[in-house]
């Protein structure tokens, strides 16, 4: 009898998940949830991750490094000039879309196989680097990442040895790192355009597009647009199978949120994310297969007004699930 009744329920759960990435919602007709990131082009890996041509395998035993940089130096590297290179000389790098001001990597899971992110700890500098310029930056699953003038620093795992700099300008994003945090090659009056082009962003500009988990001290892990908006889920929508029970009217208070690229996810697993076509043919982010929205009560960044909201909106978890209510 135990037999029978877990086989009926792990029937039942596959059902659930297999439901999850379709939807009847729209006069019957299913459609398939793609993963956000997701392309009919082929090696569109490649163009979110920069993994190289064609998004091909990295071959075996050239994983790269994935230990501390040990004392940091400048090496002349061939048709580039100065970079910076770890204790071993394997050139470092910087990626185009982290940000240095705050810190953030924005490489996670499938890039971060490609580019190992460098370990913060026992960092050194020689004659060159100002030692000023280090330190570090929490990454999603706890380690502490390098960083460089605010860049957080990596290796390329198709360098084999010292003095390759394979990485250089892989998806237009990826460039061997400068001795001032700047990419490798640029100088003079070049660097003073770059260096002043990133100072004169916006804030608003300089974040990297995405969402990120962050800490609430009553409620416990949110997720934050780029702008710092909390997101919700409603009681009324369902995830499996994906249905939309906020339309028209209800959308002017509760915003449905736009997908985003896996790249650009910090604390949330990439796989849970997700987007789901509405009945006015717009796509809507999901997080564990539920629509999430912001709300427009919401005034700060940071702020949950909108959660238990009737007793039917919450502020949604990393995991995708209700925010616990407060009394």
């Amino acid at each position: 009898m135990r037999r029978e009744i877990f086989a009926v329920s792990a029937v039942a759960v596959l059902m659930m998940t297999a439901a999850c990435g379709s939807s009847d919602n729209y006069g019957g007709k299913q459609t398939s949830v793609q993963p956000v990131g997701d392309s009919k082009q082929a090696g569109s890996a490649a163009d979110i991750y920069g993994s190289g041509a064609g998004g091909a395998a990295v071959p075996a035993g050239q994983l790269g490094k994935t230990g501390p940089a040990g004392q940091m130096k400048v090496s002349e590297i061939q048709g580039l000039g100065a970079a910076v290179t770890d204790s071993e000389g394997f050139t470092l790098y910087r990626f185009d879309k982290d940000t240095p001001k705050p810190p953030k990597s924005n490489c996670e899971g499938d890039c971060a196989a490609t580019w190992p992110a460098v370990a913060a700890d026992g960092a050194t500098v020689s004659e060159g680097i100002d030692a000023a310029l280090l330190g570090s930056v929490d990454r999603s699953d706890g380690t502490k990442q390098l960083t460089l003038a605010g860049w957080p620093v990596y290796r390329y795992a198709k360098d084999a040895k010292a003095g390759d700099a394979l990485g250089e300008g892989v998806g237009g994003t990826w460039h061997a790192l400068g001795p001032g945090g700047k990419p490798a090659g640029k100088g003079g009056a070049g660097a003073e355009k770059e260096e002043k082009k990133e100072d004169e962003k916006p804030a608003a500009e300089a974040k990297a597009t995405g969402l990120t988990a962050v800490q609430n001290p009553e409620l416990g892990t949110l997720v934050e647009d780029a702008e710092g908006k909390t997101l919700y889920r409603f009681d009324k929508d369902s995830a499996w199978p994906m249905k939309i029970g906020c339309v028209d009217a209800c959308t002017d208070t509760w915003k449905p949120a736009k997908p985003v690229d896996k790249a650009n996810v910090s604390g949330i697993a990439p796989e849970l994310i997700g987007k789901v076509k509405r009945p006015d043919g717009s796509e809507q982010l999901t997080i564990d297969c539920w629509p999430v929205y912001t709300f427009t009560g919401d005034k700060e960044p940071g702020d949950t007004t909108g959660h238990n909201n009737k007793g039917l909106w919450f502020a949604i978890t990393d995991k995708g699930k209700k925010a616990k209510v407060v009394n």
